[in-house]
């Protein structure tokens, strides 16, 4: 589980509830018709943007991703592919289908490997896996950041909505602090929404298909190379490619020992 992500998340909510509890009670900052107005109206500017079935899918992968530490280190990945190559240059490609995985790329290159379809479908097949987990990728953060563009929005039209049910009203008193309770908690609403929610988890996303496009990439890269019978320590060095300075130094040292 991705820890940081739930600890900030957490803390910026407590952080915000502290301030307002500071001087007042919670019930103070409570208002039902500005709430209505910010998460109805966001949802409305959200499905009208986007298909249902994508919001609903975008929602699914957020949170199966951005609270999930599933990614996996490149330099396991490396030492796992190093192996495959060392296998192959022994068995053959018929000595993949013993090996088991808990990547599914991987295990679908291997697959293809096993199965014995030519080279130049197995890449094709892979560089299309990858373009669609990115467009899927996309596609659920452009949702996220719609969310984080339009609560703002809909925030400032709800307090439009309070600033003239107040003046309207002026000759009552009594309704005035309810008009100005919509007038401005409708923007606290917009910006808690926006800024402590979808805009993070927009940024989350896209950290999250970054790693798994430079995952992906890795083992394609992987794959190709097993393909051509490629020697494992070669192989290692040219995947050293997608991993920092000390990971290819502390990777280096585990070759050596």
């Amino acid at each position: 589980m991705d820890i940081l992500t739930l600890v900030g998340l957490i803390a910026g909510i407590v952080i915000v509830l502290l301030a307002m509890l500071a001087n007042a009670s919670l019930l103070t900052f409570m208002n039902l018709p500005g709430l209505a107005i910010v998460l109805g109206g966001t949802l409305a500017v959200t499905l009208i943007k986007f298909r249902l079935h994508t919001v609903v899918s975008s929602f699914r992968l957020a949170f199966a991703t951005a609270f999930k530490d599933r990614v996996e280190k490149p330099v396991d990945l490396i030492q796992e592919v190093s192996a495959l190559a060392r296998v192959v240059r022994k068995e053959g490609i018929l000595g993949l289908e013993s090996h088991h995985t808990e990547n599914e790329f991987l295990r679908k290159g291997i697959n293809l490997c096993v199965d014995g379809h030519p080279p130049e479908l197995i890449t094709e097949a892979l560089t299309q896996d990858i373009q669609q987990t990115m467009e899927r990728y996309e596609v659920a953060e452009r949702v996220f950041r719609g969310i984080g563009e339009s609560a703002p929005a809909i925030g400032m039209l709800g307090t439009l909505v309070g600033l003239v049910q107040m003046l309207n009203t002026l000759d009552d008193p009594a309704s005035i602090g309810p008009a100005m309770a919509i007038a401005l908690l409708t923007t606290l609403y917009g910006a808690f929404l926006a800024q402590l929610v979808a805009l993070p988890l927009a940024d989350k996303l896209q950290l999250k298909a970054e790693d798994e496009q430079r995952n992906r990439l890795l083992i394609a890269t992987s794959i190709e190379n097993i393909m051509q019978g490629q020697n494992p320590r070669v192989m290692t060095e040219l995947l050293s490619a997608f991993i920092t300075p000390d990971q290819r130094m502390a990777l280096a040292r585990e070759r050596e020992a």
